[in-house]
């Protein structure tokens, strides 16, 4: 009897691997596939057969599957240094990295502090927020405004800020309340109204809450440009400028979570930079690695770092992960930024994506889809009377055509790593519009 053949690999994940965002049962119906190795922008099973990854294996792999550069330079790193507590020590890449990263806010965010995952992340921003006003003397400013629609992870601390029921609501009574205000979603535009009009109206509801309750309010949380895990809900970049003129005025921190959509995915390295405004902590994770290794960090202003800095050890922020600014990490993150400079990425993408959007107008004109919508790197469209099982079905019809895409309910989205050549540009939207049209077929 052969050994791990192609259904060796899935029964055997099935019995022990608990993977994550399934209901397992769901894979006695929906195809388990066994990755035996990446490459560029595709992943390959154990039968040969291959997946362009559409979603960048959840917007994480920004330059392809075995990056020959950053490949190298983990190697090279391995030889040199794997891992140390960054407790009472430091290290080359993390500070290098931490420069870099500075240097790209113009140096208005100059420290970050480092962790594992984006809800962590998360979960960072939040605590910082709320301790340095409490070192500061406000000690009532205790609670934290989301947009509807939020997802910011599915720690405790980054749920009670994330409104999508799927997530959150089996966990409610674990969760400390936040304040939930209109989503600027453009979709949202009545008749004659643009997305800036939608922005105006979504920061005149943030303002009637800080005019009520700024004084108990710490922070408000925000995916700029673009809330990823709602359905790819874009808004114009006026509603950041808005937003950040308000937390000025009201005395409020204002968190941008970049998890997914920094480092250049919007079309700027940070989501940020299109409104022409930094927060007071930006969230950054997923692409930052390149897609290699768990690495999160938040950046922040020299004013919240001082309200830390202190004899007093409770004054400090006493957050600890045991593989804080881990080295190989840093290193990835490094050659990653190394690759956007030396590619000229950033107006690379501009080429790329004008092109994918060009590819796709059979899919914008369908007349099954609504709200055709792109920002930077990112593509989105809205299926009309989509069927329930429409993700499900669509992610295994995709497989067939050599698609890795992950449906949100009835949006179908692409975010691909940014090294597609036009072939697979065109074949990407070719057979995304035979996906959508054979899953609507029934």
């Amino acid at each position: 009897m052969e050994l791990n053949t192609q259904s060796d690999w899935v029964a055997r994940s099935l019995r022990s691997v608990w993977h994550p965002c399934t209901q397992m049962q769901h894979h006695e119906t929906v195809p388990l596939i066994p990755v035996s190795r990446g490459k560029g922008a595709w992943l390959y099973d154990h039968e040969g057969r291959r997946y362009l990854d559409a979603i960048s294996s959840w917007w994480v792999n920004l330059f392809g599957h075995a990056n020959s550069r950053i490949n190298a330079a983990l190697k090279d790193q391995l030889d040199t240094l794997e891992h140390a507590m960054l407790a009472g020590f430091t290290h080359e890449p993390v500070i290098e990295l931490s420069e870099k990263l500075s240097a790209l806010t113009g140096h208005v965010l100059g420290h970050s502090f480092y962790a594992s995952d984006g809800a962590s992340a998360v979960e960072i921003a939040l605590k910082m927020s709320f301790h340095s006003w409490r070192n500061n003397g406000h000690t009532d400013k205790q609670e934290f405004v989301c947009l509807k629609g939020s997802y910011h992870g599915e720690t405790i601390g980054a749920l009670a800020v994330t409104d999508v029921a799927l997530f959150k609501d089996a966990y409610g009574p674990l969760l400390r309340a936040s304040q939930t205000v209109m989503s600027p979603d453009a979709r949202q535009a009545a008749d004659g109204e643009t997305a800036q009009d939608v922005a105006r109206r979504a920061a005149a509801d943030v303002e009637r809450l800080f005019t009520e309750r700024a004084d108990k309010i710490a922070a408000i949380i925000i995916e700029p440009l673009v809330q990823c895990a709602t359905g790819m809900a874009m808004h114009d970049p006026l509603y950041l400028q808005l937003v950040r003129a308000l937390c000025d005025k009201h005395n409020v921190h204002l968190i941008l979570d970049e998890i997914a959509v920094g480092c250049g995915r919007t079309g700027t390295f940070f989501a940020c930079e299109q409104a022409a405004v930094w927060p007071d902590f930006l969230c950054l994770s997923k692409g930052i690695s390149g897609g290699y290794l768990p690495l999160s960090l938040v950046m922040t202003r020299d004013e919240i770092y001082q309200a830390f800095y202190s004899n007093d050890v409770t004054r400090g922020f006493l957050h600890s992960h045991s593989y804080t600014g881990n080295p190989l990490a840093c290193r990835a993150a490094l050659a990653t930024l190394q690759i956007f400079e030396e590619d000229d990425v950033l107006n690379a993408n501009k080429i790329k994506a004008a092109r994918l959007t060009a590819a796709l107008q059979p899919l914008a004109q369908h007349e099954q889809v609504h709200n055709f919508r792109q920002r930077g790197m990112i593509w989105a469209f809205d299926a009309i009377d989509a069927p329930k099982d429409f993700s499900r079905r669509f992610f295994a019809t995709a497989t067939e055509h050599e698609l890795l895409m992950r449906p949100i309910g009835s949006t179908v989205y692409m975010m691909p790593p940014y090294i597609l050549s036009d072939e697979e540009i065109d074949g990407l939207a070719a057979n995304t519009l035979a996906v959508f049209n054979k899953v609507l077929a029934g």
